[in-house]
C-alpha cells in the first residue's frame, strides 16, 4: 500500500511538472500503435514514418496537400530508458533488392519524428513556423491483453483461462496436468515450474492457431523475466479453503506480483500517457482461421479498449499532465490482399466486429473511426474469368518466390452473416471459405520524394494527426 501511494505521488508530481512546462515547449502528440501479434505494427510504423519523411504518396493528409508541412526529421526520443524503434533497419529490410518482412515487435520501443509546419492566420504569421513532435510508441501485441487482468482476481482469471483451454491446441495436456495436482497441497517449486511450462506451451500453440485471448502475455515473450516467480504460475480450479503456502495461494500471490511488477508499470509508464491510438486488427487472418479464432479476436479487442482511458481531456486535466485518448482508429490491415471492390465490406466487418469496443470509447468522448488499410502494398489488382464469371483478384509473391493470383473469398455485405456463427461457436463458416496465404513484400522502386506504396495510410494519418497539423 505504501509503495503504491509513493508511486502515485511521484506520478502526480511528474504529471504536474509536465503540465506546467507544456505551454513553454513545442507541442507533442504521443501516438500509441497497438494490436495483437501479426497485425502489422512494425510495418505500419516504418511505412508511416517513411511516408512522412517523403510525402509524395500522402495526398489525403490535408496538411501535406496544402503544403503546410515544410520539413520532417528524426531526432532523439524523449525517454532514455525505452529502446529506440529500429526504423532504418526495418526500412532497409522492406526496400532491399530481395525484400523481407522485418522482425515483429518483441519489446516496447519509441521513435520521435519532428514536423516543421507553416504558420496559419495572423497570429501564426507573426510567430513564424512551428514545430510539432510526434512520439510513436510501439507495444508488443502479446502484452496488450494483460491490461484486462488489472480488474480480475486470480480466481476470476483462472475460471476464464480453464474454460478457454478446453478444445484449444495444447489445452488437453494442460488440463490433464491441472487434474494431476492438488491445489490445497503445499507449494512445490518443481511442480509449479512444470505446470507453468505446460500452460505456456498451451498459450503458444493457441496463439499459433489464431486465438487472441492468450494471457498472461509475458508467458509468450518473457524477455529477461524468464524463470522469475512472477512468470511461474498457472490457473487453477477453485480451492476456497486452501491454506497459506499451498499451491493455490502461491499461484494467487505470484499472479498478484505479475500485475504489480509487470502490468501496472506497463500501463502507467506507457499506455496511460498516450493521447492518440491506432488499433491494428488482422481481420482477414482471423477469418481464415475460422469462426472461433474470429470470435476470440472480437472479444480480445473489446477487453483491450476497456483498459484505455478514452475521452477528451479537460483543460485543467491537460494542464496537470493527465492525458486521455482523444482519437482511436480501428484499422483492418492487409487490405491489399483484397480487390478494392471488397474494401468497404472489410471496413464494415471491422466496424461491426469491434462495435462493443468502439461504443465504449465513443461513450467516453473519444472520436473513433474504422477503415481498411495496407501500410505496405504488396499486390496488384486484376480480373480473371472463372467458370463463366468475372472474378476480381490480386496478384502477389509468396515467401518462396512464386507468383500467385489471390481471391481470399467474398466478404458479405451484411457483417452479421459472419458475426452470428462466430458468436454461436460454429466450427466452420457456413457456406463460405476464406484463405489467406502469407505474401512476401514486393520489390520497390521509390522515386525521390516518395515513401513506400500503401492503401489509405494518408487517410489514417489525417484522422489521427490532421487536427494537430
Amino acid at each position: 500500500m505504501i509503495g503504491g501511494l509513493a508511486t502515485g505521488a511521484w506520478d502526480a508530481t511528474r504529471n504536474l511538472a509536465e503540465g506546467i512546462t507544456a505551454p513553454f515547449r513545442d507541442p507533442v502528440v504521443r501516438l500509441g500503435v497497438t494490436g495483437l501479434s501479426r497485425a502489422g505494427k512494425t510495418v505500419f510504423i516504418t511505412s508511416l514514418v517513411a511516408n512522412l519523411l517523403d510525402r509524395g504518396r500522402m495526398p489525403q493528409l490535408r496538411a501535406v496537400a496544402e503544403g503546410r508541412v515544410l520539413a520532417a526529421w528524426l531526432q532523439p526520443q524523449p525517454d532514455d530508458n525505452v529502446a529506440r524503434f529500429a526504423f532504418e533497419e526495418h526500412l532497409a529490410a522492406l526496400t532491399a533488392p530481395e525484400p523481407r518482412w522485418p522482425e515483429g515487435t518483441r519489446r516496447i520501443s519509441q521513435l520521435r519524428l519532428s514536423l516543421r509546419l507553416a504558420p496559419e492566420g495572423l497570429i501564426g504569421t507573426l510567430r513564424g513556423p512551428r514545430t510539432l513532435h510526434l512520439d510513436i510508441v510501439d507495444y508488443p501485441g502479446e502484452w496488450l491483453l494483460d491490461l484486462g487482468l488489472l480488474d480480475r482476481s486470480f480466481a476470476e482469471w483462472s475460471e476464464a483461462a480453464l474454460a478457454r483451454a478446453e478444445g484449444r491446441p495444447g489445452g488437453e495436456a494442460f488440463l490433464q496436468a491441472v487434474r494431476a495436482v492438488d491445489p490445497s497441497a503445499p507449494a512445490d517449486e518443481p511442480a509449479l515450474k512444470a505446470l507453468a511450462s505446460v500452460y505456456a506451451a498451451h498459450l503458444a500453440a493457441s496463439r499459433e492457431a489464431g486465438f487472441a485471448d492468450c494471457t498472461p502475455g509475458r508467458f509468450l515473450l518473457p524477455g529477461d523475466m524468464e524463470g522469475s516467480p512472477a512468470l511461474t504460475f498457472a490457473p487453477l480450479p477453485p480451492a476456497p479453503d486452501a491454506p497459506r503456502r499451498s499451491l493455490w495461494r502461491e499461484c494467487e500471490r505470484r499472479y498478484a506480483a505479475y500485475k504489480r511488477h509487470v502490468v501496472q508499470p506497463f500501463f502507467r509508464d506507457h499506455l496511460a500517457r498516450v493521447d492518440r491510438q491506432i488499433v491494428l486488427v488482422d481481420v482477414l487472418g482471423a477469418l481464415a482461421r475460422g469462426p472461433q479464432a474470429f470470435e476470440s479476436l472480437r472479444g480480445a479487442m473489446a477487453d483491450l479498449l476497456a483498459a484505455f482511458n478514452p475521452g477528451r481531456s479537460a483543460p485543467l486535466a491537460r494542464l496537470l499532465g493527465q492525458r486521455r485518448v482523444e482519437r482511436i482508429l480501428f484499422a483492418a490491415t492487409k487490405a491489399d490482399h483484397l480487390h478494392h471492390a471488397q474494401h468497404p465490406q472489410l471496413a464494415a466487418l471491422a466496424e461491426a466486429m469491434l462495435r462493443e469496443a468502439r461504443d465504449r470509447a465513443a461513450f467516453a468522448g473519444a472520436q473513433t473511426a474504422a477503415m481498411a488499410i495496407a501500410a505496405l502494398r504488396t499486390t496488384v489488382e486484376d480480373r480473371v474469368t472463372h467458370e463463366g464469371r468475372t472474378v476480381e483478384i490480386v496478384r502477389g509473391r509468396l515467401a518462396d518466390g512464386r507468383q500467385v493470383a489471390l481471391h481470399p473469398g467474398d466478404l458479405p455485405e451484411d457483417p452479421g452473416r459472419l458475426l452470428a456463427p462466430a458468436r454461436a461457436g460454429a466450427a466452420e463458416w457456413p457456406g463460405a471459405a476464406f484463405a489467406l496465404p502469407e505474401l512476401a513484400p514486393a520489390s520497390l522502386t521509390l522515386r525521390p520524394g516518395e515513401g513506400p506504396p500503401h492503401i489509405r495510410l494518408d487517410r489514417a494519418a489525417e484522422f489521427l494527426l490532421g487536427d494537430r497539423l
